[in-house]
């Protein structure tokens, strides 16, 4: 099998490379940058061009979906419906499956758990962009020109993290490891489900190989119960040897913050995910594959051990 990956070298992408190579799979990486890693081909295309979609896609059997756009709402609004257009008809065209990997924006504030039935009800802008896509991939998977996953996760920390696409890494980890206090958001002590990157990878992989899967929601294997910021803060200072300091960045903190910068903006609309307790199920995932999440424990040490690693 030819497993295609679109949005080649973000920290989901990285993971999901280098477990398919461990599995002696073929890859084709596709990025703007033409992102490469030694045994995979690499492909520069810019997806919101049909015509880069389609030359990205050629000859694949499996294509992921797991680009990251800019964190903006009005990047997400312009380009990511035309991202998914693309990838779906270029998918059609040389008849591979899709695996889109998405995240939970569109479930807005949910009272309880999250599963793979719980109603879209966005209560954010890019919420309601992820809301959008994720039904123009639901009337596909209605169809029967093309098989389409949508594989879901939590907040995402581990290795093949980054300060870009971890909070965790960002504001715990590398803050800990400079002799800085950790950084939380809103409220340290409601609990909050990360998953772990090497799961996913492992999860979209599992997905890719099976053949009762296909045209369904599933959220990809999750540790639970979830941890509270106090205990996540706790494990992470206990396995780098220093004290478990942390401040609190609150919400009236937040807004001020939102009137002067974009990013900080951006993160405003989404602090209801730290105010309020966030709980990420997959024991759909979980049940079907007979799969163990990795636990916090073992997710923080692995975590520390290869931002350590890549920095000395």
């Amino acid at each position: 099998m030819r497993h295609t990956i679109l949005g080649a070298g973000g920290s989901i992408g990285n993971a999901l490379t280098h477990k398919l190579l461990e599995e002696g799979e073929q890859v084709r990486l596709v990025s703007r940058s033409r992102y490469s890693v030694e045994g995979a081909e690499s492909v520069r295309g810019d997806l919101t061009s049909y015509s880069d979609t389609l030359v990205g896609v050629r000859d694949s059997d499996i294509v992921y979906l797991c680009v990251g756009l800019a964190y903006d709402h009005k990047i997400w609004k312009r380009d990511w419906p035309k991202i998914i257009v693309n990838t779906i008809n270029a998918c059609k065209e040389v008849k591979a499956k899709l695996i889109f990997f998405d995240n939970v924006y569109m479930y807005g504030k949910v009272e309880g758990i999250m599963t793979e039935s719980t109603p879209y009800k966005p209560i954010s802008k890019k919420g309601e962009v992820r809301a959008e896509i994720a039904r123009l991939l639901e009337d596909e998977m209605k169809k029967d020109d093309i098989d389409v996953i949508i594989a879901r996760a939590a907040d995402l920390y581990g290795p093949y993290g980054t300060p870009q696409t971890s909070v965790p890494y960002m504001m715990v980890f590398s803050n800990l490891m400079k002799g800085k206090r950790a950084q939380w958001m809103a409220d340290v002590n409601q609990p909050h489900s990360f998953t772990y990157i090497p799961d996913c990878a492992n999860g979209l992989y599992l997905l890719a190989k099976s053949s009762d899967v296909w045209n369904q929601i599933w959220h990809l294997p999750t540790h639970s119960p979830a941890i509270d910021g106090k205990t996540f803060i706790s494990i992470a200072a206990k396995e780098l040897g220093v004290e478990a300091k942390y401040s609190i960045m609150t919400k009236s903190f937040m807004r001020f913050g939102s009137l002067f910068s974009k990013i900080a903006s951006e993160a405003y609309e989404m602090l209801y995910q730290n105010e309020f307790p966030y709980h990420f199920d997959s024991t759909k995932f979980n049940v079907h594959f007979k799969y163990t999440p990795v636990s916090y424990e073992e997710g923080i040490k692995s975590s520390i051990e290869y931002i350590k690693n890549k920095t000395n």
